[in-house]
């Protein structure tokens, strides 16, 4: 039975029009309403990405998803679902031959989210081993409504009734992850249960974080943003109780994920237990997602015409490719430097190149203090170098700015863009740097030369100014090209928004070594541009990684090795010395990114292809322009398009005179 929770969710559902069921059938123009019916509906079933895309913003109907949580139980399940058959019968009645390009678009769209949510949730029954969404969707809830409340001066953030909003998110945590332990229990006992590593990691450990924020960090922003407002004891009286409650629910839930997944450590004559061992049961591997379903995924997700197969056979193509670049780079660094390498062999380059790779690393920030600084600092300076060569119409209020990834997202990323509200004014984009707490190995990863690569990837002009550039132009972009299906960044996600954000972001890094008006090597140093060559031979590396971790051709620790072996140039690292820090950082680092593409299949592969699809478009848009070939106009065209898979609007931006 459903919880009262559960049925409060109920009542608080405003019924949309079942468009399926009219009298007539649907016709062409039913399909503008159809997609806002579509639109309201999946946000209102998905309060945290309605949050995340400033939802409220966009209708009044969404301002009650602000003060909820998603219903994951059977009952609500059951609604969400419904609803998308509903809406995918009603589309299927459609006469597409009466729409226009831009509408056949996102019918398609629309088509592929449902197939992907109908299958997330009936077929592959994702709510029983969701784990990393259950313990990480409350708290990026509650972080991004804080980021959007109103901005009241001197430091104070949220009016009376954007506080109250939030208290009663909070208040529904419990109720919430007492469902999605319900469901973890279900998945258990039909064998359908997530990886270990996942359990571990975002299950007892996030849980562990997440507690932590809501028993102290929660309430000490609060008192801050409230400082100088007369309601700070009534919100605080408030939700004081219930931050606690949702604490201990965190403290409890990772308590039962430990029960249910570790075997306890043994105890005798008083001493302190044993660290706990995984249960027999789960000792195995669970991650890969099989080639039928990555296969799915491929044509499905993010519309690719490729096969598993031929994905991983061209990583290694690519990964050869940048390789060598790299190594041409690296050697041309150490003549300039009258630096004596052997080049004479391949092991010989790959070992020189590193000893290059090690010399750049000791120039390094000596702290976190330090490395922010700089790094802003070089975001600074590429913004002003793209003013200076006139890259883009950039407006004069244009900033970056660098903050800490907060500690339940740490052991996800070691960097990340979260982008302002598309349909909301308020808010703004968060480029996330995590700190090192003072590691001497990941201080010289982050060394002043390996700086604007990831600058220009996550800050400008990657994600930073793609996100602030289509939020310019959301009232002229589909609604529906702004949705992530199944998750905004976990593993339930679609990702059929990173082919373009991603691909975008991958292409800034090189866009800023392309040659300009006074810079013929573009923005970078050769130090710079052999950063940025090894971060295109990551993304490179990941087509081979993720197709192979996902299909069973690479096991995880082959995994770790090839990356250190390929990407670090540092064969063997994770079996390295003790007192080797910069290969047990190489290590460390590998096994975090395998993690990552293990729990996201699809995800990583679409940096990448999704950056090729853009210079492939480049370069069919400059033969059919000729001399007429405006490049800002290609680029603004692009990003124009939302964030959805280039191959949804591929002709669209070849030939945009057609309707």
């Amino acid at each position: 039975m459903p919880s009262a929770r559960c049925r409060a969710v109920f009542l608080l559902w405003v019924p949309l029009l079942c468009v399926a069921c009219r009298a007539r059938g649907p016709q062409a123009s039913d399909f503008h309403t159809l997609r806002d019916e579509y639109f309201l509906g999946f946000l209102k079933f998905n309060p945290v990405t309605c949050t995340y895309l400033g939802g409220d913003g966009a209708s009044s109907d969404l301002a009650v998803t602000l003060r909820q949580l998603k219903d994951y139980s059977e009952m609500g399940r059951h609604r969400e679902m419904e609803f998308y058959r509903k809406i995918q019968t009603a589309l299927e009645g459609l006469d597409a031959s009466k729409l226009t390009a831009d509408e056949a678009v996102d019918r398609q769209v629309i088509q592929a989210q449902i197939r992907f949510l109908l299958h997330q949730g009936r077929d592959r029954r994702y709510y029983q081993r969701a784990v990393d969404t259950y313990v990480v969707e409350p708290f990026r809830g509650v972080d991004w409504e804080i980021q959007q409340m109103k901005d009241l001066g001197e430091g104070n953030l949220g009016t009376e009734a954007e506080w109250s909003a939030l208290t009663a998110r909070v208040a529904a945590i419990p109720a919430y992850l007492e469902t999605a332990l319900e469901n973890i229990r279900e998945g258990v006992s039909a064998g359908n249960f997530p990886d270990h590593r996942m359990v571990e990691t975002e299950g007892i450990k996030g849980s562990k974080s997440n507690a932590e924020y809501f028993r102290s960090k929660l309430m000490d922003l609060a008192r801050a943003y409230l400082s100088r407002q007369d309601s700070k004891d009534q919100v605080l009286d408030e939700l004081t109780p219930k931050s606690i409650a949702a604490a201990s629910a965190y403290d409890d839930f990772a308590k039962s994920l430990s029960d249910i997944f570790q075997e306890p450590g043994a105890s005798d004559d008083g001493a302190p237990a044993k660290p706990r061992a995984l249960r027999q049961a789960f000792r195995s591997d669970h991650y890969a997602f099989g080639e039928m379903e990555y296969t799915w995924a491929l044509h499905n997700n993010l519309n690719l015409d490729t096969t598993p197969t031929d994905l991983f056979d061209r990583g290694a193509r690519l990964v050869a490719g940048t390789q060598q670049r790299m190594i041409d780079t690296a050697r041309s660094i150490a003549e300039a430097r009258h630096l004596t390498l052997s080049w004479k062999t391949p092991d010989d380059a790959r070992a020189s190149t590193r000893r290059v790779l090690d010399l750049l690393s000791q120039d390094y920030p000596k702290s976190d203090g330090e490395m922010f600084q700089r790094y802003r600092e070089k975001a600074q300076a590429m913004v002003a170098y793209a003013r200076e060569k006139k890259m883009f119409e950039l407006p004069a209020e244009y900033r970056l700015d660098i903050v800490e990834t907060p500690e339940v997202l740490r052991d996800s990323v070691d960097a990340a863009y979260y982008p302002a509200p598309p349909f909301k004014k308020s808010g703004i984009g968060r480029f996330y740097l995590s700190p090192t707490a003072g590691d001497s190995g990941r201080l010289k990863e982050n060394n002043l030369h390996a700086m604007a690569d990831l600058c220009a990837h996550e800050g400008f002009p990657g994600h930073d100014w793609y996100y602030q550039f289509l939020r310019t132009r959301v009232g002229a972009v589909s609604s529906i090209r702004w949705l992530t299906p199944g998750a905004v960044e976990d593993s339930s996600s679609m990702w059929e928004d990173s082919p373009a954000a991603e691909g975008w972001a991958l292409y800034a890094e090189a866009l800023m070594a392309e040659p300009a008006p006074g810079a013929p090597e573009g923005y970078y140093t050769p130090e710079e541009r052999l950063y940025q060559l090894q971060g295109q031979l990551l993304r490179d590396a990941r087509v081979r990684l993720d197709a192979g971790l996902h299909t069973g051709r690479l096991g995880f620790d082959e995994a770790v090795d090839y990356y250190t072996a390929n990407v670090d140039f540092l064969p063997g690292a994770c079996q390295a010395k003790a007192g080797d820090d910069v290969r047990r950082a190489s290590c460390d680092t590998a096994r975090r990114a395998i993690y990552r593409y293990s729990k996201w299949p699809t995800q990583a592969i679409t940096y990448q292809l999704g950056k090729q699809a853009i210079l492939d478009l480049r370069d069919e848009a400059k033969k059919l322009a000729g001399e007429k070939f405006s490049e800002r106009d290609f680029h603004e065209r692009f990003m124009s398009q939302g964030t959805i898979p280039p191959g949804y609007f591929r002709e669209r931006i070849l030939h945009p005179e057609s309707k």
